[in-house]
């Protein structure tokens, strides 16, 4: 074949390949001192973004709140949040649907050490951690009325983001914090003790396991128009949550967001991290929390859990499992 007319072949042959496929968008609203942007480090450390086909564009925010009307407000498709609050909004009209993350959950911390249960709450100034409808608060408000102690009553609730009630609690403005588990272990090397675990009182309210706490929330609307993305998103993340546990070159960019620690505490926060994955399948988990909220609907009614008597079905959202 003539040079030029190979030339001229393999220019039309250019032009009527097909372009490349556009990356999938998905836009994420997490709290800047969360485990997921721990997780984010990983995937951007490692491209698992641009293996998975997709673009994120993340927005860090200083609170679960934050995110949440970020979420309600259309600026942002992915939060992270518990299935609680899916469910309150779903009660109420909402089509929030949620994807399981973790199991990981806080703990009340205090440096009286005479603070050991939630009676002695009682005439106390308690911080609260991500808001007023937070899974641990929604929990620990249940755990107090079935012994009769109504925290809203007894006790005075402070709100705020995670990091300003560990320094109002490390000066001694708040006299417990009810905390995420990350800042938990912080207050606890700054010599303060765990109050009360709230892994018991799960189970005081009827887990049989590590119930699913936290995971990616959205709008059933977007999940109809993006569920090949959303389940490529949701297998990125398993993989960044695998190699986190198995790979010290993850681990280092996931330490990256945590900040400076010594090693013996960033090995601690590490195990944690790993105690906190999901446990079972998605048809256990969603069983679990079904009792779970059938505790709370029943020990404090619509205040807790909106008017809903049972969960939702629609609250878990219903993936294709591939692990």
């Amino acid at each position: 074949m003539r040079p030029r007319l190979l030339a001229a072949l393999l220019a039309i042959l250019a032009f009527a390949a097909p372009p490349a496929l556009a990356a999938d968008t998905l836009r994420l609203a997490l709290q800047a001192t969360g485990t997921t942007v721990w997780e984010m480090a990983v995937v951007s450390s490692l491209h698992l973004d641009q293996e998975a086909g997709l673009d994120l564009k993340i927005t860090e925010l200083a609170s679960t709140e934050a995110g949440k009307i970020a979420l309600q407000g259309g600026s942002a498709d992915i939060i992270v949040s518990d299935w609680l609050w899916v469910a309150r909004e779903r009660a109420g009209g909402a089509r929030l649907t949620f994807y399981p993350a973790s199991t990981g959950i806080g703990m009340v911390m205090s440096k009286d050490v005479t603070i050991k249960s939630v009676k002695d709450l009682a005439g106390k100034k308690l911080g609260v951690a991500g808001g007023p409808l937070d899974k641990s608060w929604l929990l620990l408000k249940a755990f107090a009325l079935k012994q009769g102690v109504d925290l809203e009553k007894s006790a005075t609730i402070v709100y705020g983001a995670p990091p300003l009630l560990a320094e109002k609690a490390a000066q001694g403005e708040i006299d417990a914090v009810l905390e995420f588990w990350n800042f938990a272990l912080d207050l606890e090397a700054r010599g303060f003790h765990r109050a009360i675990e709230m892994t018991e009182v799960e189970k005081a309210l009827g887990a049989k396991r590590d119930p699913i706490v936290t995971g990616y929330v959205f709008d059933e609307g977007f999940a109809n128009g993006h569920r090949d993305a959303l389940e490529r998103f949701f297998a990125m993340m398993r993989k960044a949550k695998t190699l986190i546990a198995s790979s010290d070159e993850a681990w280092r960019a996931a330490a990256t967001r945590i900040g400076a620690k010594d090693k013996a505490t960033l090995d601690l926060y590490r195990k944690r991290y790993i105690e906190g994955g999901p446990k079972g399948t998605l048809e256990e988990q969603e069983v679990d929390a079904s009792k779970l909220f059938a505790v709370l609907a029943e020990i404090g009614g619509e205040k807790l859990v909106g008017p809903a008597k049972s969960l939702d079905p629609g609250v878990f959202y219903k993936a294709r499992e591939t692990h």
